[in-house]
């Protein structure tokens, strides 16, 4: 027999051993000794009140064995001599494209533009210690994607879209925790999706796909409404029957190109703000209730979610790092991006978070109409760069004090970082637009008063946050092409139809299907 339960624990019943197990038995009326095995399928914590309470959705096997194998089987066949189809871009769309060709019997072609995990490290570096960034190779691009060295959060809300779940075990098959299965909000970590990252592409190789590192493709051919050759950087051409298009929201080069063929784009409306970072000591004792004590052992480190709406527009967090640090995610020189990011264990001093607000491209970019379905994107180039400027003309990044962001005064001194090129004191509160500072400003005042304690001097506010998702859709039919380009499948991000691992992973696939129909 099999049963489901919903299980609350509280934390001196989790420390025990068997206290979930007792647990269901009594919930259940039956002896411990009758339970052959429990599997458990969500895990979430409720600190709402004192008395933290676990939360378990679990199936309990009474009398019969527990199966040891997943439900889930991936069919990866010899494609080495099969019909190609062409993949742009080895992020979560791309690897995932590239998956499901295998797959279906198709051969996928990965030309990505940065370099392998390991390769890609070496440029990480010089952004972080010579300021340096290389724009083919960065937290942005290379294998993986963003993804891959910023964090790996794996939470969506984009469950219509396809099965999330054959997703989480995909990425388990090819290395990831088996806790990512249970987690109400799963994570792998930087340090431990590289591996995953590596395994599939692995993977795909094994099973006779290719993927092709520093291979930017800079040009194509059109012909018929089809095109019919890649041109790449290095000045080698390729010839191609379809290609899914997976670059991500960064990839402003692959924007201005299609905008230069005349092929149809959208401005899209998308968010932008700043990061906040915090003690995590602090964010746990508000959300813990232990102010001044560390918080208990079995507890990770706390997050948070906040949102507001202030003058009819959202300001909310995104991308909530606990124990994590803040990245410079520029993808050129002569800008400041930042990002944020957290290792498996969480365990970093800091708690840093995205507070952005929302950019309505037909309501607040009037100055940028002459750029057409770009002008968000130079809207973002235009923050950036002033961000560049305000750090010192490096990639420190500008910054202030929570307290004095909101109150409008410079920063005499900042707290302590993990952003490691360096912030610089800068008045953030008036650089940025009103429609962001000054919504920004009013949010973080009604944060505070939701989390006592969120708004201090302790907390640094630094600039800018602006790559939350793509300023252009590309625009697809419901064949997934685009209406202009019969065998051009945009994906994922960067077509404005995802918004992080999970979703671009999802839409990677069903481009894929659409492609090889």
């Amino acid at each position: 027999m099999i049963r489901a339960l919903q299980l609350r624990v509280n934390l001196f019943e989790e420390r025990q051993p068997d206290g979930l197990l007792k647990k269901a038995a009594h919930n259940l009326d039956i002896k411990t000794s009758e339970i052959s095995g429990i599997k458990v399928l969500r895990k979430s914590i409720d600190a709402r009140k004192r008395n933290i309470i676990f939360n378990y959705k679990v199936e309990v096997y009474i009398n019969e064995p527990m199966p040891e194998n997943s439900e889930y089987h991936f069919d990866y066949k010899d494609v080495s001599k099969a019909k190609p189809i062409h993949i742009i871009g080895f992020g979560p769309a791309g690897m995932y494209a590239a998956l499901r060709c295998i797959e279906l019997g198709f051969k996928p072609i990965v030309l990505e533009r940065g370099k392998n995990v390991k390769d890609r490290r070496r440029d990480l570096k010089a952004i972080n210690q010579d300021h340096f960034v290389n724009e083919d190779s960065n937290y942005c691009f290379g294998e993986g994607g963003a993804g891959t060295y910023s964090d790996g959060k794996l939470y969506t809300r984009s469950l219509k879209r396809g099965d999330v779940r054959r997703i989480f075990e995909n990425l388990v098959y090819h290395g990831a925790t088996d806790q990512i299965l249970v987690d109400a909000h799963p994570h792998i970590g930087t340090n431990k999706l590289p591996k995953v990252v590596q395994n599939i592409r692995e993977n795909i190789i094994k099973f006779g796909g290719e993927v092709h590192f520093e291979s930017r493709v800079s040009d194509f051919t059109i012909k018929d409404n089809k095109i019919v050759a890649l041109q790449l950087k290095d000045g080698s051409e390729l010839n191609i029957e379809k290609v899914i298009l997976a670059t991500g929201h960064s990839a402003r080069d692959i924007f201005y190109l299609l905008n230069d063929k005349k092929l149809k784009l959208e401005a899209k409306s998308f968010a932008m703000g700043v990061r906040v970072e915090h003690p995590q000591e602090i964010i746990d004792g508000i959300q813990y209730h232990c102010k001044g004590e560390p918080r208990d052992e079995l507890l990770p480190a706390a997050s948070y979610s906040l949102v507001q709406q202030v003058n009819n527009r959202g300001v909310y967090s995104f991308c909530m790092c606990p124990g994590g640090f803040i990245v410079p995610a520029a993808t050129a020189n002569g800008e400041v991006v930042v990002n944020g990011m957290s290792p498996s264990k969480r365990n970093n001093k800091f708690a840093n978070s995205g507070i952005v607000t929302e950019i309505n491209v037909d309501k607040d970019l009037y100055k940028y109409e002459h750029f057409g379905a770009l002008k968000a994107l130079e809207y973002q180039k235009d923050l950036e760069r002033l961000a560049f400027t305000a750090g010192g003309r490096t990639q420190a990044a500008p910054a202030q004090r929570l307290t004095d962001f909101v109150e409008g005064k410079l920063s005499l001194t900042l707290n302590e970082t993990s952003y490691q090129p360096g912030l610089k004191s800068a008045t953030l509160h008036s650089l940025l637009p009103k429609i962001i500072g000054g919504s920004l400003r009013k949010g973080f005042k009604a944060f505070g008063e939701k989390m006592r304690g969120y708004y201090t001097e302790e907390a640094n506010v630094i600039g800018v946050e602006s790559r939350t998702s793509s300023p252009v859709n590309i625009p697809r039919t419901e064949t997934l092409e685009h209406p202009e380009i019969s065998n051009l499948f945009p994906c994922g991000e960067g077509g404005g139809y995802a918004g992080g691992i999970i979703s671009a992973a999802m839409d990677g696939e069903r481009c894929a299907e659409a492609a090889c129909n």
